[in-house]
């Protein structure tokens, strides 16, 4: 069971190839636990598996997420690296979801898009079904210019070097990591490129392994761009979620101190291939395993050696072997398509493809007879240990294959001995021959690999002191660049503080101004809120302060009610200044509090300050109080008549 995230997806509304955005329902599958979601657009999909980055998206039909291949290959482009696109309904030969789904235990509702993603889900969690595999093992890496040369000037050419320049020194860079990448791995690659004045147009290299397992990554900057893709398949491809039965393989091997292995399907496709120092007879066929069961084990030469003959006793395996030793330039042909690193690998290589070519018509004839959904390889397996087709179809299908009457003519073969041991000898002499020439090449490699190891040593020591020197002018720049970027920041901070400091000046000035007409009597200060609201009245304590005594005038009156005004009156202010009506709630609020509420009178404003002139303020006093004394008698009279009719209603109602 799996334990990871996993998307159940399921078509609710429309289809993928109509004109109309199709919706999807959603079931995340994490912990046991399933999370559903509707009518869901497939670009909010993408949106979710980049945050939560699942193992699978499973569903029953690709072709609900897009109309064609090519459509499906872009959105897998968009899918983060460690997810999988599984259909749970199988490969080619689908089986209906609601089969698999009783099948695994798992109830659902074939009408409801909700049910039938949760349960492509929990059957992707059981490992039912196939990954959709529309890419090769096989990475295209293509480093170019960043922009367009374009027609250019008297710098054109300057300028076209420094470009192509930047773009050979990524290509080397770049081709050093796969190198090494290729010595760890086993990986081999192939690289192209195109010369332009003063280094390279582009370059490609083509990787043979997955591209998450290289480790190159794409890169743009001013210069030079670097973009990687997967290649892509010629038809789709399902792979089988559960573990498959280990394959029956060809197997080519170099013997020697240093041990060359192929290994290719039954179908001619490479499994691996790589050559190894000092592994022993075990280790060879430890790891011959891992890869599969040997039905062939392969030699390119003449006769076989006793190393190649132990391990094909180990597996009970049929020899392959080409008769006479091939020649080098038939090895380099047959091994050149799948790549190879060193002439063991070469070697071991052309032994597989020599013995598949041998089969080759033979698993053709076996292709077409066999019927459907049987087990080729079994079948093919039967056929290489020497069974007729017909009776390894019988034994795999338990179905009888009617034999055509074909006349096979039996031919005898004789071999004369003395025939055979000339052969022999005139093989020795050339293996001989073969074996000087080897020793002389080798001395001569040996010459060239001492001078370029002097001459390596020699530009390692050039590197490095180029290198030192740079890293001082790195270190330089970087030291530079802090101080410009600090001496910017100071600058502004300045700025802000004299901006500041001319503010205060401003605002000194002001209230200098006032204090000179308080003290001539020529005017009172008026402290001045901007709004009738408590943030307002907030604000002008906090900058100025409001204490008793104080004048204030209500720039806009209008919104405030009782609340307001109390906090006004609290503060025990000597008078209000409105402009315009103010509420009832608010205007009796100051009454009740005793704060005259002062309306049409002349004040002076200077920003955020003001005055009213003395005299002015004390006949609106007076006038108020004048007022105020009249409306508490009236009030006072109305509350003793309420009291009196009051008191005669209680009379009326006794006396009855």
């Amino acid at each position: 069971m799996h334990s990871g995230i996993i998307y159940g997806i399921d078509i609710a509304k429309g289809s993928s190839r109509a004109q109309a955005i199709p919706k999807y329902a959603v079931a995340i599958l994490k912990e046991g636990q399933v999370q559903r979601h509707s009518m869901v657009s497939r670009s909010r999909i993408l949106k979710m598996v980049k945050e939560d980055k699942p193992d699978f998206i499973a569903v029953d039909n690709i072709f609900e997420l897009a109309p064609d291949k090519d459509e499906l290959i872009r959105f897998l482009d968009k899918l983060p690296d460690p997810t999988r696109l599984i259909q749970v309904t199988g490969g080619l030969h689908q089986q209906p979801l609601l089969k698999l789904a009783q099948e695994h235990g798992i109830s659902m509702n074939q009408f409801s898009p909700g049910d039938e993603a949760e349960a492509c889900a929990r059957l992707a969690a059981m490992s039912v079904g196939c990954e959709v595999s529309l890419f090769e093992d096989v990475t295209r890496i293509k480093v170019s210019r960043a922009r367009s040369l374009g027609r250019g000037g008297w710098s054109q050419n300057r300028y076209r070097r420094k470009v192509h320049g930047a773009v050979k020194e990524k290509s080397r860079l770049i081709e050093q990591i796969l190198r090494k990448f290729s010595k760890d791995t086993g990986v081999t690659f192939t690289s192209k490129s195109i010369e332009g004045f003063g280094g390279y147009v582009r370059t490609e290299f083509i990787v043979n392994s997955n591209r998450e397992k290289i480790p190159v990554h794409p890169s743009i900057n001013a210069d030079v761009q670097v973009s990687i893709r997967s290649v892509e398949r010629d038809k789709i491809k399902y792979i089988p979620l559960t573990p498959s039965k280990r394959k029956y393989t060809i197997v080519g091997i170099d013997p020697g101190t240093t041990v060359g292995i192929a290994i290719l399907s039954l179908d001619g496709d490479l499994l691996f291939s790589s050559s190894f120092r000092g592994m022993s007879h075990d280790q060879v066929v430890k790891l011959i395993s891992d890869h599969g069961k040997p039905a062939i084990v392969a030699t390119d030469v003449y006769p076989t050696p006793a190393a190649v003959e132990k391990v094909r006793r180990s597996f009970k395996a049929v020899l392959g072997t080409p008769g006479t030793e091939l020649r080098a330039e038939e090895k380099i042909a047959m091994a050149r398509p799948f790549g190879y690193s060193n002439d063991h690998e070469r070697d071991s290589l052309a032994a597989a493809i020599n013995t598949y070519r041998n089969y080759k018509n033979i698993f053709s004839r076996v292709e077409k007879k066999a019927p459907r959904f049987a087990d080729l390889d079994l079948i093919k397996y039967h056929v290489i240990n020497g069974d007729p087709i017909e009776e390894a179809i019988e034994k795999v299908t338990a179905v009888r294959v009617p034999v055509r009457s074909e006349a096979a003519p039996v031919t005898g073969v004789s071999i004369d001995v003395d025939e055979q041991v000339k052969r022999l000898q005139e093989l020795l002499r050339q293996k001989n021959d073969i074996i000087h020439e080897l020793k002389e090449y080798v001395q001569e490699l040996k010459e060239t690999n001492s001078e370029k190891g002097r001459r390596i040593a020699e530009m390692e020591g050039r590197i490095n002191k180029l290198k030192q020197a740079e890293s001082r002018e790195l270190r330089k720049q970087k030291e530079i660049q802090i101080r410009d970027t600090e001496i910017s920041r100071l600058k502004i901070e300045l700025s802000r503080s004299k901006q500041a400091l001319q503010d205060s000046r401003q605002h000194i000035g002001k209230l200098k101004q006032i204090r000179k007409k308080e003290i001539k009597g020529e005017g009172l200060p008026v402290k001045v809120v901007s709004a009738f609201t408590k943030e307002a009245i907030q604000q002008t304590m906090d900058m100025y302060g409001i204490k008793k005594g104080d004048v204030v005038l209500l720039e806009d009156s209008s919104g405030g009610a009782a609340g307001t005004a109390a906090m006004l009156v609290e503060t025990g202010i000597r008078a209000v200044i409105v402009k315009d009506d103010i509420s009832h709630a608010a205007s009796e609020a100051f009454f009740q509090g005793n704060v005259p509420l002062l309306k049409d009178i002349d004040v002076q404003r200077f920003d955020d300050f003001a005055t009213v002139d003395p005299k002015v303020l004390e006949q609106a006093l007076s006038s108020w109080q004048e007022d105020a004394k009249k409306k508490r008698r009236d009030q006072e009279h109305q509350h003793l008549t309420s009291l009196l009719e009051e008191y005669r209603s209680e009379r009326r109602r006794g006396l009855a």
